[in-house]
């Protein structure tokens, strides 16, 4: 994942249609060689028009993009989308519906005689663990079967860069987690960079080595997941990439806490002088606990909601003006009405 040969960089992007306000608004973005990004972000925030820019679909306004240190967009640089060495896997697969399976993997292929290119087709169908598919017609593959052809499609030709946008939007839940499994491994196993678009949160944060938060045409945050999740840059991005629990509060022990509605904190970073702030926690982090406990805070159930794995039970806690959800496994030993306490574990982020 360190190989510079095929990194992405962008810088400064900006773009805009007509008269609207911009898209992309100045964004910057570095994927190392070989990884996995996920941009993720709402509905208009330009993750696809950032896509649509890398592909050379649509020209910036202004900014840089390099993809292995050599310069595609630039000041008098554009290169056209074909001399850009970059494979896309569209929406729903998009395969060409009067060629076979081993014609459409075959068909960026150019100027390579037969054998290499039935060679390089047998080994995209192996590793994408469709071998043997390769007579066969689009239509007669499922939906997940036709996303893993279209990836093998844009391998093939060796890119150094793969753009996914939205891949996995026409797959139904129960098929989604396996194809986007199949994906990574394949990439994996070619060492192409790549960048998938993406408004699925669950998505990003479990396919990609790095996920790029997109706020109003610029990268809000880029992390690994873990670190996203852990350590968000904001309380937006925290409950953009999952659930948060936002309180409160004031900082003690020389920057290393925050006293709280919730009790006392430990936080992950200094405070760097800050007094007040924001503590931002993730639902997992708080525990029902017998109320009287040592270190806790009484809390009364307003509502529990089960979702099989795990459930939320929200609680309505003295200084706060609205319930905080506590992330339980197992059973649930409380009721709507019922009262009971809580304590923090781990440690907190704290913001402006």
């Amino acid at each position: 994942m360190n190989d510079r040969h095929n990194e992405l960089r962008v810088e400064g992007l900006s773009k805009s249609y007509g008269h609207e306000a911009p898209v992309l608004r100045g964004l910057d973005l570095t994927v190392p060689g070989g990884a996995l990004a996920a941009v993720l972000g709402p509905s208009g925030c330009g993750k696809t028009t950032l896509l649509r820019v890398v592909a050379g679909f649509l020209r910036a306004d202004a900014g840089t993009v390099a993809l292995g240190g050599r310069t595609v967009i630039g000041p008098g640089v554009q290169l056209p989308p074909e001399r850009r060495h970059i494979g896309i896997v569209p929406q729903e697969g998009a395969l060409f519906p009067h060629l076979s399976v081993a014609r459409n993997v075959a068909f960026g292929l150019t100027g390579r005689d037969r054998s290499e290119r039935s060679r390089r087709t047998e080994e995209m169908l192996d590793l994408v663990g469709l071998s043997g598919y390769g007579d066969r017609m689009p239509h007669e593959l499922s939906g997940g079967q036709q996303q893993r052809i279209a990836l093998a499609r844009a391998l093939a030709p060796r890119p150094a860069l793969v753009l996914l946008d939205e891949p996995f939007n026409a797959l139904d839940s129960a098929l989604r987690a396996g194809v986007r499994a199949d994906v990574r491994a394949a990439l994996r196993a070619t060492g192409a960079t790549a960048l998938l678009v993406t408004h699925d949160q669950q998505e990003a944060l479990s396919t990609a080595d790095l996920v790029a938060v997109v706020r109003q045409g610029r990268i809000a945050q880029c992390d690994t997941p873990q670190d996203l999740y852990r350590r968000p840059a904001d309380p937006w991005v925290a409950g953009f990439v999952g659930d948060a629990v936002l309180v409160p509060g004031t900082v003690v022990d020389g920057g290393s806490a925050a006293t709280t509605p919730l009790g006392t904190v430990a936080l992950a970073a200094p405070a760097d002088g800050r007094r007040t702030g924001t503590v931002v926690l993730r639902p997992e982090q708080l525990r029902l606990a017998d109320t009287g406990a040592a270190g806790t805070v009484r809390a009364t159930v307003t509502d529990v909601c089960f979702y099989g794995h795990d459930a939320k039970v929200a609680v309505a806690v003295e200084g706060l003006d609205r319930p905080v959800d506590v992330r339980v496994t197992g059973t649930v030993p409380v009721r709507p009405g019922e009262q009971t306490a809580i304590h923090v574990t781990g440690e907190a982020t704290l913001h402006p």
